[in-house]
């Protein structure tokens, strides 16, 4: 869990620029924003967070989808490899559904582009 807050102390904020209505994720307790872009095949994203352990969320999904191309964002099985870090015992059910709804956003773009 201490592992996750520091990774969110220690990702860059969004620009408040791109905190806007298109990039927020709704279904999070807390305030989230993903900003999603796809230069040819390849997937990147940024996000922020007013709550630091969604920040650390948001690092983790991020080394997992980041550089990937766009069918590979399709394949990974994010809830399965945050699981092996031992995050479902940690989140509450509210968090779970958060983390949820980013991976949806995430998996949606990605699916959306390529077709």
């Amino acid at each position: 869990y201490r592992y996750v807050i520091e990774q969110g102390k220690s990702m860059p904020s969004l620009n408040e620029a791109l905190k806007v209505p298109a990039t927020k994720v709704d279904g999070c307790a807390s305030q989230v924003w993903l900003h999603i872009s796809i230069s040819g095949n390849t997937f990147r994203f940024e996000g922020d967070s007013d709550a630091v352990i969604v920040r650390g969320l948001i690092a983790l999904l991020r080394s997992l989808f980041n550089d990937l191309n766009l069918s590979q964002v399709s394949a990974v099985n994010a809830e399965a490899e945050l699981a092996r870090l031992g995050l479902n015992e940690h989140l509450s059910s509210q968090r779970s559904n958060g983390l949820r709804a980013m991976i949806q956003r995430i998996k949606e773009t990605a699916a959306g582009a390529q077709s």
